[in-house]
């Protein structure tokens, strides 16, 4: 990567990311880059909310010594856009608080129902609706099926379904004409697309039934042409391996696909119907079961799913936990989950509800669990405090590999794509989740290595993107306002389509006014971040903290890993807190080891001091040198920006215990650990929770909390010493311990709910923990493209 340059001036033509992979090992940071001046945020905007706290920079009040204002005030978030974006999405998930799952209908399940002759004997369709349904869908060229995506086996499989259910009744002759020809014209296109990953479910199977009832009708298709063939043949290689035995046993999702087999058992199946009456949740499975047994039970599932579809049906249905679930990943991860909080809960109260010891399946009356949506729904439980226990893996676990569900023909890649990232929430002594990780990665990283990132059950521009992300950056690694960078790209929205026995689309999981209203976000955050850089470099200059070691690049870093982590608008106050800290505590370190320790030159006992009585004009006296005093007011010109009253105390506390911990030690030790705590205590007193952290210093839990987070930081402070030198010798021993504190931090923050230590408080421990496995993580190179991807590269 090359040299960023003028990146505040010219950030619209700063060069875009491809791969953001972490390289090693780590290299000095490079020159500056920032040379010029922001250009100030443009004033298009509608009164936000303030922290009122006594930061004088927020108030637009800070100034160089001059009469007039250094900077411009604060930009304000008064995009009435933006909220207008968010009610209108809070409209959307109030009309689908009862619904079974928002998607889309299918003309190949809707044939299906069309094709069920009237349950009292007469020749009559049983569902007219259907028919209707069929003759309003048709598309311009004859065909049925997604109309914005075109995949020859959704096309084929639904044009020969709708064909086949009006020839078959006699009606709309023309549009049957029309549909025939659109067959006979395209027929050829199978097995000639590169489709092979993409391949509708079932289809093998399916299709060719749809081909025999076709030739009984008299059809004019070549059945004789070589593509069909070799469906033909694919067909009776799957149904052989099919266990008829198996299939009359129990639930499996070869249910699913019911009306593509033949010589079936019914007196057993249909004890195998869900609750509501549905073979597999599949409506063409249903309604074929229906013409063979004419069973009152079956009729109602259909008789719901067309009435809720204007007459059509969709493939699969219900889809109710699905749709909630994969709803509240796509707004956390694009980064605008905190506008949402009582919509996400009752999506996961919804969902919960249904969890069971054996896991998840997509909707609330499938019996047959799967890895996927278990595995979505355990990450986003975990993350949420539900109780919920990893050993519901141990159900898709076979001889070492893990499955989405029993009798699959092959491994989906998002299922263990989501599996890998719901594994990265281990606690103490879950290994099925440490079996379920390594054996994830390995699949995944060969799945990439090969070019193979599409998937059998969606058709996304940027799941190859997503994987490699989450492969290059372990979830412990990974800053939230990074990920959702990076996410903004590659989310599809509306044009992410699902593959079932035709393609189909899910709009409250991929919706264009999530995409907008996240750019909308991001786009503000970054006005913001850009501001307060600017403030913070004025603060960093005036206080001459270069003179100790500390680059303008290096000061911009710690502001960027407190943005990149604590960016919600009303959360400056903690956000500076934390940056301010990070450098000055950098700068005071480097003096200390300059001096060949902290006690060498009296600038530890002075500062201590200063603390002590406030009187910083006194010990800036006694200071022997202008790098000492220029230490001593900066930290008591920190203190006042950052707290007054109690707080204050509490923060002067806090920098004591930091600097008390300086003695006696090596110049060349690792002093992350108590630097990790010190940033933790100031991100509580900013946040206004001062009361709260004087009353946890004395919680057995918060003391906990902190040795496991000093620990951790600690030796991922002594790793880059390490590294920096040239050394790897023990790196893979610190690794395995820090992952080890790492699953017991997660699960006091996230498995734990005591009333010690309150969620807010224990969510900055893990925090500024993340901050520092990015650190180690990450080489320089990679951290410099971050914060200008993130910072100064605008959201298109």
């Amino acid at each position: 990567m090359q040299q960023v340059q003028a990146i505040l001036a010219a950030s619209s033509v700063l060069p875009r990311v491809a791969s953001l992979r972490p390289t090693a090992p780590p290299q000095p940071w490079r020159q500056s880059f920032l040379g010029l001046q922001l250009p100030q945020p443009a004033a298009r905007q509608r009164p936000g909310s303030m922290v009122n706290c006594k930061v004088s920079w927020l108030q637009g009040a800070e100034t160089t010594g001059e009469s007039t204002p250094a900077v411009e005030r604060t930009p304000k978030n008064t995009d009435g856009e933006l909220l207008d974006m968010v009610d209108a999405i809070k409209a959307t998930f109030k009309a689908a608080r009862n619904s079974l799952g928002e998607t889309t209908v299918s003309a190949y399940d809707t044939a299906w129902i069309a094709l069920v002759k009237n349950l009292d004997g007469s020749d009559t369709p049983q569902f007219p609706m259907a028919i209707d349904w069929i003759a309003r869908n048709q598309l311009g060229d004859g065909s049925w099926g997604d109309a914005d995506f075109f995949l020859i086996q959704d096309r084929l499989i639904n044009t020969l379904g709708c064909v086949v259910a009006l020839a078959s009744w006699g009606v709309h002759m023309d549009q049957c004409s029309r549909g025939l020809s659109y067959i006979q014209d395209n027929l050829w296109r199978l097995g000639r697309d590169d489709e092979e990953e993409w391949m509708m479910v079932g289809f093998e199977i399916t299709f060719p039934t749809l081909l025999e009832m076709a030739k009984g009708l008299g059809l004019d298709i070549n059945y004789d042409d070589p593509a069909l063939q070799d469906i033909y043949a694919k067909r009776n290689i799957k149904l052989a391996k099919i266990p008829r035995e198996a299939l009359h046993a129990k639930p499996t999702t070869l249910l699913h696909s019911l009306e593509g087999m033949e010589g079936l058992d019914w007196d057993r199946l249909l004890p195998f119907r869900c609750p509501d009456g549905s073979f597999h949740s599949s409506p063409a499975a249903t309604a074929y079961a229906l013409s063979q047994t004419g069973n009152k039970e079956l009729l109602g599932y259909l008789e719901l799913a067309i009435n809720n579809f204007d007459g059509g049906a969709p493939c699969t249905y219900p889809v109710d936990n699905f749709d909630r679930l994969w709803a509240v990943d796509r707004l956390r991860r694009l980064g605008i989950s905190r506008y949402f909080p009582t919509e996400i809960k009752e999506c996961l109260e919804y969902a919960y509800s249904h969890w069971s010891p054996q896991g998840m399946s997509y909707g609330e009356h499938c019996p047959v669990k799967d890895i996927d949506d278990t595995a979505m729904a355990f990450r986003l439980f975990r993350l949420h405090g539900y109780n919920v226990s990893s050993s519901v893996f141990k159900h898709f676990e076979k001889d070492g590999e893990f499955f989405c569900f029993a009798g699959q023909s092959s491994q989906s890649l998002t299922a263990m794509y989501n599996t890998y990232r719901a594994s990265q929430f281990a606690f103490p002594g879950e290994d099925d989740l440490d079996r379920a990780r390594s054996f994830c990665r390995a699949f995944l990283e060969k799945r990439r290595a090969s070019g193979n990132l599409k998937d059998k059950w969606v058709i996304s521009k940027g799941l190859p993107s997503e994987v490699e992300y989450a492969l290059d950056y372990p979830w412990k690694a990974s800053l939230p306002r990074i990920e959702t960078r990076n996410y903004l790209e590659q989310y599809g929205a509306s044009e992410d389509v699902w593959i079932g026995k035709g393609l189909y689309r899910m709009p409250l999981v991929c919706n264009d006014l999530y995409l907008k209203a996240a750019k909308a976000d991001f786009t503000y955050f970054q006005r913001l971040s850009r501001f307060e850089w600017l403030s913070l470099k004025r603060w960093y200059i005036r206080n001459n903290l270069q003179a100790h070691g500390v680059t303008e690049q290096s000061a911009l870093r710690a502001y960027f890993l407190a943005a990149a982590t604590i960016f919600e608008p009303n959360r400056a106050a903690e956000r500076m807190g934390w940056a301010r800290t990070a450098i000055l505590a950098d700068a005071i370190a480097s003096h200390f080891r300059r001096n060949a320790g902290a006690g060498a030159d009296g600038t530890m006992e002075i500062l201590i001091s200063g603390l002590a009585t406030d009187d910083w004009t006194n010990q800036a006296r006694e200071a022997k040198d202008s790098a000492a005093r220029s230490l001593t007011y900066a930290l008591d010109e920190l203190i006042d920006l950052h707290a007054f009253g109690n707080a204050s105390d509490s923060l002067r506390e806090a920098w004591k215990q930091w600097l008390m911990s300086w003695t006696g030690k090596e110049t060349h030790e690792s002093s992350e650990g108590d630097t990790a705590l010190l940033l933790v205590r100031t991100i509580e007193i900013c946040s206004g929770r001062h009361g709260s952290a004087e009353q946890n210093l004395r919680s057995s839990e918060y003391a906990q909390l902190e040795q496991i987070t000093s620990s951790i930081c600690r030796k991922l402070g002594t790793k880059n010493l390490a590294q920096d030198g040239g050394s790897t010798d023990n790196v893979e021993a610190l690794d395995q311990e820090v992952d080890l504190e790492m699953k017991e931090l997660t699960h006091r923050v996230y498995g734990m709910n005591g009333n010690e230590v309150n969620k807010a408080t224990r969510q900055t421990f893990f925090d500024v923990v993340k901050s520092f496995c990015y650190v180690a993580h990450c080489s320089p190179e990679t951290i410099d493209a971050h914060v200008s991807k993130v910072l100064f590269e605008n959201v298109i």
